[in-house]
This record gives C-alpha cells, structure tokens and sequence, in this order.
C-alpha cells in the first residue's frame, strides 16, 4: 500500500487534476491520497496566494475577493466533468464563515477543496486533515496526530486527505507553513503504515547539481534522508525538509515522481545508509552525492587570546546571537578565533550584535564579512575516500576561487565551503566538474 501525495503543479487545472487521477487509477497500491490547493495556472495566481489576501482583507470584504477562488474551482470543477454546481455547498459554506474566520481556516481552504473535487474523481472517501492532524495550540503534535490518525482511517480502503492543515485542542484550523501538505502525506503515509510514500511534483526529482548553473546535472536515482537534510538546508527545497521526521519512525522511504513525466524514475529517499545495499543500490559508486549551494550570508569573525581557555566564551558570544533572534548556520572555530555564519540582517542589528559581543567577551579583534557563499558537498561515500577535501580545495585554487571557510560534519558526510558571493557559480562548476555528479 502507498500513499500518495501531489502538489500544487499537479492539482493547478482540471487537466492536471484529471491526470492525477489517472496516475492514482494506474496503480491499485496508491489508496491514500493528499493533494495541496491548486498551484499557478493560465496566469492565475496560487490559490493560497489568493486565499491569503482574502484573509488579510476586512471581513466585509473578503466576500467580493473570494469570488475569484469560486470561479477558479467552478471552472476546474466543469473542466473535469463533474456536474455543475457540485461545489456550490461547500463554497457557500466557506463564504458565508469569511466574516468571522480566521486566517488558517481561510487560507486552508484551498487544500480543503481540492482534495473534495479529487474524491470524487477517484471514488475515494473524503477525510477532512482537521480530524486527523493536531496541534497543541500552534504547533504540531507529532504524537497526538499518530494515535488519532491511526484510529481516524482505520478500516478505510482508501481516502483523500486535504494537505497543509490540521486543528487544535479548540477545534481551529491551524496551518503548517507554505509547503506543509508534504508533511501531511508524510503522516498519512505513516498512520496507514504504507510501503512507500510517493510524493509528485513538477520535476524528475532532486538533482546532482543547480541545472541553472550546470546544465549537464542529472537526477539523483538515490538519497538518505540525512543526505536530503544537507541539501535542503542548501535550498534544494523539492521536498519540504520536515517531511521526513514522521516517515523516518516507521522507516517509510520516500520516491520523488514528477506528474508530468510519471514514467521517469524520479528519486528514492531511504531513511538509513543500510538501505543502499538493498534494493536501493545506487546505479552510481561514487564519493559525493550531490553539491548545492547558498549564497548572502555574514560571517562575523571574532579573534581573541587565550579563547579556548575562557570558559564559557562561545556561550556568550552565541548568547548575543540568541538576545537579536539571529539563527546560526556554521560556526567554524580555532584555537584563539571563532567564526559566525548567518543569514543576512540590517545593518543596525548587525551593528548592535557587535556592540553586544565587544560588552560581553571584550574581543581583540572582530570583523564582519558581508558577501559569503556556502556549498555543501554531500554523500555517505565520502567516509570510504580519503582526500575528499584535498580534491575540492585543489580545484578551488586551480580556478583560482579563494576559499574562506572549510568545515567538515562530524558525520562525515558533508563538507561545508565558504567562497565569495561572486564566486559562488564558478565555484559550482568546478567542483561539478571534479567530482563528476
């Protein structure tokens, strides 16, 4: 048994709403279904776009900027062939609930009312998510939603299951963030206790490489979920990265398809290295997996003597990190240096954060560097191939791209690069072109 989850590519027109339904129908495995709200389609706006400014308008008018959303689904609804009108109850619901709703019911509706159209098309029950998925106030439950889901689908042959919402212990609705209906079907996908979770989209699956930047890279046949976490946090973003977790207990992989190219073989994600001597060999033997990259980070670079003696230094210095709500992304050190990766911000909050780290740990020197790159390369190979790091650090200097930053996952499946904004796409290419992704 599969479940199955498609995106808003997939479920943007009747058209592709009507191949989604073949693709289920093409495979008797594929009994449980989640679908997110209608992508970009003929020049139309995402749906949840459109749903989120009904919500952000005044409650007396929201009615007038939700007719644009009805029109959307009672075309799709003609288009597919369903009788005219099938909708209207459950749209005149909605709008009749916009004056007093909040904004995660508005802007879930998009999901709410794909999902009815697709079970219909399928013969499937429809499960509305705010059963099944729960928050404890706005935050997901992850334990709470396994029992109730587990006894909400029980006995079910098979369902359609909106996408990217759930409720809480009030009887909200309460929304993931943009991109959240992958974790929808990642639930699912364990509350059925499914052999495979499939989730379309509108690409073959993840790729060895930015084709914007080489366009010669090739679709990944294979990842682990830890390699997929290094990449996603590099912004290879076809899957949403929390997706995993509830996948990952129950040791559930997942098989990235594109809608538009069912037959190509898209990407198998594994949860553990094991998995590749099995029936998940990779077709390819090689050290890395994949390279992706970020770019606009700071680094602020402090130096102070005697550092590693100080007890409690990085604490402090991470404290002031903490006091501006700043995230960290890298934090390579030394002896008497340490360096801070993170995203960029103002300058007047950069400004007051160095203020901060000169009160508290009285620096002798701290610079900021405000154009930095990170690449990652990624594989589990790399543990069995010495020299990993020589090789990319060679063909660096070979292209005469100056490297700033070197750190190496304990894991040893990752090695972080830190090269100029400027450098980043050269920097892409050669070490492509090294390792031969």
């Amino acid at each position: 048994m599969k479940a199955v989850k498609f995106g808003g590519t997939s479920m943007s027109t009747a058209d592709s709403i009507l191949r989604v339904s073949r693709i289920v129908k093409s495979d008797a495995e594929r009994r449980f279904v989640v679908v997110s709200a209608p992508g970009k389609a003929d020049g139309e706006n995402k749906v949840t776009d459109m749903l989120v400014a009904v919500a952000a308008a005044r409650p007396t008018d929201r009615a007038k900027l939700f007719a644009h959303v009805r029109e959307r689904f009672e075309n799709i609804v003609a288009g597919v062939g369903l009788p005219v009108g099938f909708l209207k109850s459950e749209l005149d619901g909605i709008e009749r609930a916009l004056e007093t709703a909040g904004r995660d019911y508005i802007v879930s509706r998009g999901e709410y009312l794909s999902a009815y159209i697709l079970a219909e098309l399928l013969g499937y029950e429809f499960v509305d998510a705010a059963k099944l998925v729960k928050f404890n106030g706005e935050f997901y439950d992850d334990d709470y939603t396994e029992s109730v889901c587990k006894i909400g689908l029980a006995g079910r042959r098979s369902a359609v299951i909106p996408g990217f919402y759930g409720s809480n212990g009030n009887g909200d609705i309460v929304t993931f963030s943009r991109g959240g209906s992958d974790i929808s079907g990642a639930i699912i996908a364990r509350a059925v206790g499914a052999s495979l979770y499939e989730n379309f989209t509108d690409v073959d699956g993840f790729m060895t490489c930015d084709p914007r930047v080489v366009p010669h890279a090739s679709v990944i046949d294979v990842l682990t979920y830890k390699e997929l976490r290094e990449l996603a946090y590099m912004g290879a973003n076809v899957l949403h990265p929390e997706s995993i977790f509830p996948v990952r207990k129950a040791n559930i992989p997942i098989h990235i398809l594109n809608t538009f190219n069912p037959h190509a073989c898209g990407t198998k994600i594994v949860p553990t290295e094991e998995f590749l001597s099995g029936k998940y060999k990779r077709t390819k033997k090689m050290p890395i997996t994949a390279i992706a990259g970020r770019q606009h980070f700071y680094s602020l670079h402090i130096d102070k003597s005697m550092m590693n003696s100080e007890v409690g230094f990085v604490r402090r210095v991470l404290s002031c990190f903490e006091q501006f709500g700043i995230a960290i992304e890298h934090i390579p050190s030394g002896i008497d240096s340490m360096t801070v990766v993170f995203s960029s911000v103002e300058q007047s909050v950069v400004n007051a954060l160095t203020e901060a780290i000169q009160n508290e740990v009285k620096p002798d020197h701290i610079s900021l560097t405000t154009d930095v790159a990170l690449i990652a390369i990624v594989g589990h190979g790399m543990k069995a191939r010495p020299g990993t790091a020589a090789r990319a650090i060679n063909r660096l200097s070979n292209a005469d791209i100056n490297l700033r930053m070197i750190d190496q996952g304990a894991s040893e499946i990752n090695i972080i690069l830190g090269v100029s904004d400027d450098d980043f796409e050269r920097a892409l290419v050669a070490l492509n072109g090294e390792f031969e992704v």
